[in-house]
């Protein structure tokens, strides 16, 4: 115990600096980096799977598998992180998440044969979820309510970008360089990252940290899972995650193999709803003062189920062809930012010394949801759009039906 105290005046030696952090620019900015972590490690080297084919002499699925892998090492490792950032501090769990990292990528990096590689992938993906899951923590430690919503709605549409500019950059990595020189950016991504880290303060204090031991901290886990409202806020942003898994899944095969969109443009059609998202949050941003963001939630669930149910139409009737489908799976995924921040910061709200297990928990539902999402595209596979439009309408329905559990319940 007494180790452990001495552990805790070492992270927090300069407790001045750590109780009033005044979080600026550069600070958001580290946020913002520590987020995109998750489309950092896999839109880079999206490009390279071609090529992983033939040099590891895999078929295509072994190497999807690259992906499936690191998605349930991103979304188990957070609930370890999280009880141990509301222990020892935030600066601390995710410094340690991002030494796994570059060991990951290092890992992927040297890799000859494809099981070493999902390996390595899971490896990188247990220290990558520390960033992503904490810098959430760490927003709720530096602001409360609304101005948590809407500084979470201004870096999530940062980290938007990504999606974006992550394929075309590993594009022109790999046509130079090869693939495995993209993991070797990203040893060097997580290398920049961690000392960016060190030139930013704690935003957990001393005095707010939680005593309780590890395996008591872990075992909060059912405790937080009873409560309705939780359960509420982490139904909404876990179901709109199996919604939008399914269509990062199912939209490659449906735009080009079903209806013939060329290859060459598909990320065209892909990046409209990367840019609805961005334009909802910025809305969201502006809303949340007015509003709140409980109600903005709700709205963006009525927009989720009703724009679901539309594509599920669509997808069955074939009606007006592609662009009948693209427009209803843009409004959906549009509605990402009316409800990711909002869910996250409703989550995080009730439970301010343990944020940092509630945003591991949140991030653990919300990346198991996409699992689960995506793998019902593929396990209902029928050659039509129909598989893609059922996920996301039920996705749509279970967001919204989720919402329920917010109303106050009657005794």
């Amino acid at each position: 115990m007494e180790d452990v105290d001495q552990l805790d005046l070492w992270v927090d030696s300069d407790v001045s600096v750590f109780e009033e952090p005044r979080p600026g620019w550069y600070v958001l900015g580290v946020l913002s980096l520590l987020m995109g972590f998750a489309s950092i490690s896999t839109d880079l080297y999206l490009p390279a799977m071609p090529l992983m084919t033939s040099s590891l002499h895999a078929d295509t699925g072994m190497i999807e598998w690259t992906i499936s892998g690191y998605l349930v090492g991103f979304s188990f490792g957070q609930l370890l992180w999280g009880p141990l950032s509301d222990r020892y501090g935030r600066r601390l769990a995710i410094g340690g998440g991002l030494i796994l990292f570059v060991l990951g990528s290092i890992g992927c990096a040297l890799s000859n044969d494809v099981l070493t590689l999902i390996g390595w992938r899971v490896v990188q993906a247990l220290g990558a979820c520390a960033s992503v899951a904490l810098s959430r923590a760490m927003v709720r430690d530096l602001y409360q309510g609304t101005k948590a919503a809407q500084m979470l709605s201004t870096l999530i549409t940062v980290m938007a970008v990504m999606p974006l500019v992550g394929p075309l950059l590993g594009g022109q990595i790999v046509s130079m360089s090869g693939w495995r020189a993209i993991f070797w950016c990203l040893v060097a991504v997580g290398l920049f990252t961690l000392g960016a880290l060190c030139t930013i303060p704690e935003t957990l204090p001393l005095s707010s940290r939680n005593k309780d031991p590890l395996g008591k901290a872990l075992l909060s886990y059912f405790e937080l899972l009873q409560n309705r409202r939780l359960l509420g806020y982490l139904g909404a942003g876990g179901f709109l995650y199996a919604g939008m898994f399914a269509y990062v899944a199912g939209t490659p095969f449906v735009y080009i193999s079903y209806y013939h969109f060329p290859a060459r443009l598909y990320g065209l059609l892909f990046g409209m709803g990367i840019i609805g998202i961005m334009g909802a949050n910025i809305v969201n941003r502006w809303l949340i003062g007015r509003f709140g963001y409980d109600r903005i939630l709700v709205v963006g669930a009525i927009a989720a189920s009703a724009t679901g149910i539309w594509a599920g139409f669509a997808a069955y009737s074939g009606l007006g062809g592609l662009w009948g489908l693209v427009m209803p799976l843009f409004l959906f995924a549009s509605t990402t930012g009316l409800i990711v921040a909002n869910s996250i910061t409703g989550a995080l709200a009730d439970f301010p010394q343990r944020a940092g297990a509630v945003s591991a928990l949140t991030g653990a539902v919300q990346y198991g949801s996409g699992i689960f999402g995506s793998g019902l595209v593929g396990l209902w596979a029928d050659g039509t759009p129909w598989p893609l439009g059922l996920v996301v309408a039920l996705s749509g329905v279970g967001c919204l039906l989720s919402t329920v559990l917010l109303l106050p319940s009657r005794k």
